[in-house]
């Protein structure tokens, strides 16, 4: 073998027997942030040598169980130790599981955002709010153009999605190309004629692609995606059965959907209101950027709605998730100050449920059944009012085949899906050692054409409360849950600070646990077993406050439970004079 020569970007080049062979000094590592193992707060990163770069930055509302958290961030940790190296944030599209943790990103982190029109759009919105708008570098993008770095360099392909300007990126490297797809879907007659560009796909694939991240969110579901085009037939043939309003709630991002909902206004001769804040700025960004075509005097204001005759009322609404504050939530319950929802008016939900989203939903239904109205729900494939954004299981063959990945990563879904988005993968030829389901804070590296996955980065969640930004942990969190279970009592004690003994009280303040005028007889036997405590402690000579403490609360949380069968949450307030 004859002596190496050094190439570009870390390749060590030989020849042996007239061929030329290269093996890279670096290593290109594929990091899962968010988004595997779970629904939301997509984030991934691709690095080689120095150079990192994100790709998007979510967010996922929190369930029941996150008493008080207002949103779910990914962890940057890994992100802000490396920052020097931190290229740019990439974004595929513009829902919220993508964007939506770009503003918190950024307070941490003054990456350049590359991104499409409308994303781009929908981001500025977010900064704005934010106070970040300016001092960040945002960089349209498309399906052609060409980003590049010292080591990396990003192109792109079009895809279908719920959203308009999606796209998929391809990563080429000294070690090889990763393609991310994005949220995709195959739908060949899409009604903004923004067609998947299947032929650039090919192209990528049959170059050589070395590794595939592709989502997984449908992967158990046989068959093609339906058409959207379907979903605008139907919502027209509901809108001219209806007899008095028409109220249609759907996700605000879908703007193809809310173009579908202002054709069938217009053929149905009706105005249009909007009502929710997601859904008015949303609609208003859309309109700015060409991507709504809605005509002049069509849409009206939410105080209108009741002055007009109903037959000649549409309103787009949020809410088809069960969101307690959102508009479609409200106007069930009766809470919507300018709206009232009458017998026959007709209810449509344009949306399937989200796992979890189920029993918010019910009842929302049945409020509005009592209502009197008229409600079209239901799965989308059963009320024909809803078709989904992501690939199903021939869609997910078909993105495997055009690409012919030697490695393979399935992203975007719970386990389950990742599972069976590999089973997939293994059907058109990927080998199954090839494969890596991941985690999030797992990290797959491969060098020189091998892959492994054999080391981990911080990942979890961040919670944002408010305007805390992780500072709201498991600790705390777990106080909330026993809050909201048990309530609490608070014991108020005045000690003597040179002898130890009590001066004043105890006195015992119940929320939550017991009605205190009923239950003086509990409280008598709780301020005598605080007594008994501290006198014992004053006897050993123990006067170390988190002592008494400690003691006070083991006692009481020992009786309260043999009494009540209850735990609440016991917090001692003790005062020296």
């Amino acid at each position: 073998m004859q002596a190496a020569e050094r190439g570009a970007c870390g390749l060590r080049c030989y020849k042996e027997g007239g061929v030329m062979l290269s093996t890279t000094e670096e290593t290109l590592s594929i990091f899962a942030l968010g988004g595997v193992n779970e629904i939301g707060k997509n984030m991934y990163a691709i690095q080689y040598a120095d150079d990192i770069v994100v790709i998007d930055c979510g967010s996922k509302f929190p369930d029941e169980s996150l008493l008080g958290i207002d949103l779910i961030l990914p962890d940057i940790t890994y992100l802000q130790e490396n920052k020097e190296k931190v290229r740019a944030l990439v974004v595929t599209h513009g829902h919220e599981d993508h964007i939506g943790g770009i503003p918190y990103l950024l307070k941490q982190l003054n990456l350049p955002v590359y991104a499409t029109r409308l994303t781009l759009g929908l981001i500025e919105g977010k900064l704005t709010e934010h106070g970040l708008l300016r001092e960040t570098e945002l960089f349209l993008i498309d399906s052609e153009s060409e980003v590049e770095f010292e080591s990396i360099k990003l192109t792109f392909f079009k895809t279908n999605h719920s959203i308009p300007d999606c796209l998929g990126i391809v990563f080429h490297t000294p070690e090889g190309t990763v393609v991310h797809t994005g949220d995709f879907k195959f739908d060949l007659t899409p009604v903004n004629d923004q067609y998947p560009d299947i032929h650039k796909m090919a192209k990528i694939g049959s170059s050589g692609v070395l590794a595939l991240l592709s989502e997984s969110t449908n992967a158990e579901r046989s068959g093609f995606t339906p058409s959207e085009r379907l979903v605008g037939e139907h919502i027209e043939e509901a809108f001219t059965k209806a007899r008095r309003k028409v109220i249609i709630s759907t996700f605000a991002s879908n703007v193809n959907r809310v173009q579908q909902v202002v054709d069938a206004a217009i053929k149905t001769n009706r105005k249009l209101a909007l009502l929710g804040r997601s859904m008015v700025n949303v609609v208003s960004i859309a309109l700015e950027q060409g991507y709504l075509n809605i005509p002049d005097g069509m849409l009206i204001e939410a105080h209108e709605i009741n002055q007009m005759d109903p037959e000649k009322v549409a309103i787009l609404c949020t809410g088809s998730q069960g969101e307690p504050m959102a508009a479609l939530s409200r106007l069930s319950s009766g809470n919507y100050r300018q709206v009232d929802i009458l017998p026959e008016d007709t209810i449509i939900f344009a949306a399937s449920p989200i796992p979890g989203n189920e029993r918010n939903v019910s009842r929302i239904i049945d409020n509005l059944f009592l209502l009197g109205a008229h409600v079209i729900y239901g799965t989308g494939s059963s009320t024909r009012m809803h078709v989904s954004g992501h690939a199903y299981q021939e869609e997910l063959k078909l993105m495997l085949t055009l690409m012919k990945p030697k490695y393979f990563i399935p992203i975007h879904g719970e386990f389950r899906m990742l599972h069976h988005h590999s089973l997939l993968a293994e059907s058109v030829g990927v080998q199954k050692e090839n494969i890596f389901i991941v985690s999030n804070g797992d990290v797959v590296d491969i060098q020189n054409q091998a892959a492994r996955q054999t080391r981990r980065i911080p990942a979890g969640n961040v919670y944002v409360d408010g305007l805390g930004i992780g500072d709201v942990g498991n600790i705390i969190l777990r106080d909330r849950k026993q809050l909201s279970e048990d309530g609490m009592i608070v014991i108020v004690i005045t000690l003597s600070k040179s002898e130890g003994k009590i001066i004043s009280g105890p006195d015992t303040i119940s929320r939550g646990f017991v009605y205190a005028r009923d239950s003086d007889e509990l409280f008598k036997e709780i301020n005598q077993r605080v007594i008994t405590t501290v006198n014992n402690l004053q006897e050993a000579n123990i006067h170390r406050w988190n002592i008494v403490k400690k003691e006070i609360k083991q006692t009481l949380g020992q009786f309260l439970y043999s009494h009540t069968k209850r735990r609440p949450m016991i917090l001692p307030i003790i005062i020296e004079i």
